[in-house]
């Protein structure tokens, strides 16, 4: 986990700045509030009440800037519609672990058993507040976002982080976590949420894939009660809309324009060759699972040891739900030639070949060749 130096700044963007203007004097006054750091001081006001100086101002009228700024402080302090309620006062600490249950059982079609192995990227996160956006379902994906989806590296989406904490005080930390080996395995870390910014996001890419992920948006943390001691969701792949690749192992081919971030269903994208496309199913099982706990603080602020995940190599036994695949065949070819004895009925035949075996009780594949009666070609 890297925490950002100075600690946690507290400023919500939109409801701590007004501006009220004069039309009258043509100025503007702005307000801006916060905690003190090195992004930004108390209060500062900018800007000016018209062009007179203040010997030209009356009593009453040197007045109004002052009731103004007890006016604007106390408005700052009124939740809005959108402002995040948290009835946490301290920060807290979570741990956070990454289940896969990528399986050959759970997804046999195409499944990816060597040149690259199922498996999953580093997990990428960040802790935050609502003017921050790492990523968004029916939103398009930043270039940070694309570089990690397409291509495992996180470091261009951490400086996007980075900027927009420097810029709009709404990160509090990134947090990240070893990838993992195989589409079954399980990888964690710790990180550190502060009431004034209670999101996480996350983000994983799925290897080998076109642009393929796993991940939550903006899950809050803290509700008017306080913070959550336990969470845990199910994973479904997300498609960053910015390759237009319909396999796991598709060479690239970049969608431009760049199409929005959407959920891979098991009709959707409605094309057979599509890595998860499953007709017959309802609903794609998930494919990874992600749990936080909060961990407990002692007196003097260190943290309760929490009991470690073992597992053998990394994998994970899970009771996986085995989705049916059909034998899928091509095309039948073109009829042979007709062949007999003149005067006789001959026979033609014509062949298919099978494109996808059968996995877990599947249907199983039909025929591959069949024969019809025919008159025989070239006969005096």
């Amino acid at each position: 986990m890297i925490l950002r130096e100075g600690g946690p700044h507290l400023q919500r963007r939109g409801t701590l700045r007004d501006q009220l203007s004069d039309p009258s004097e043509g100025g503007i006054l702005i307000f801006q509030l916060g905690r003190q750091s090195k992004f930004s001081n108390n209060l500062r006001a900018t800007g000016t009440l018209g062009t007179r100086s203040s010997q030209d101002m009356s009593g009453s009228e040197k007045t109004i800037p002052a009731l103004l700024v007890v006016l604007l402080s106390c408005v700052a302090c009124v939740p809005l519609e959108g402002d995040i309620l948290c009835g946490a006062e301290d920060p807290a600490t979570y741990s956070i672990v990454f289940t896969g249950k990528w399986s050959q059982a759970a997804f046999p079609k195409q499944y990816p058993l060597y040149r690259p192995p199922a498996q999953w990227s580093s997990l990428l996160g960040v802790a935050h507040n609502s003017d921050y956006v790492m990523w968004k379902a029916n939103g398009y994906a930043s270039n940070g976002m694309r570089e990690l989806v397409e291509r495992g590296e996180p470091w261009v989406l951490m400086k996007e982080i980075e900027a927009a904490g420097e810029k709009m005080q709404s990160i509090y930390g990134i947090l990240s976590a070893a990838p993992v080996v195989t589409g079954t395995g399980q990888t964690s870390t710790v990180f550190e949420v502060d009431p004034g910014h209670p999101l996480v996001s996350i983000a994983v890419r799925i290897v080998p894939s076109p642009d393929w992920f796993v991940g939550f948006e903006n899950f809050n943390l803290c509700d008017k009660n306080g913070w959550k001691r336990h969470v845990s969701m199910d994973l479904f792949p997300y498609d960053a809309g910015t390759d237009s690749g319909f396999t796991f192992s598709s060479p690239n081919f970049a969608t431009i324009p760049r199409d929005t971030i959407t959920e891979i269903t098991c009709s959707s994208p409605s094309h057979p060759a599509n890595s998860f496309y499953y007709p017959k199913l309802k609903t794609l099982p998930p494919i990874a699972r992600v749990s936080m706990a909060k961990l407990k603080r002692k007196k003097l602020g260190f943290l309760f040891s929490q009991p470690n995940i073992t597992t053998t190599d990394n994998e994970v036994e899970d009771s996986v739900s085995e989705t049916p695949l059909d034998c899928e065949t091509s095309l039948w070819s073109s009829w042979g030639l007709c062949r007999g004895t003149c005067g006789n009925l001959g026979t033609k035949r014509r062949t298919r070949y099978i494109v996808l075996q059968p996995a877990n009780n599947g249907s199983p594949c039909p025929d591959l060749s069949e024969e019809m009666h025919c008159e025989p070609d070239n006969c005096v």
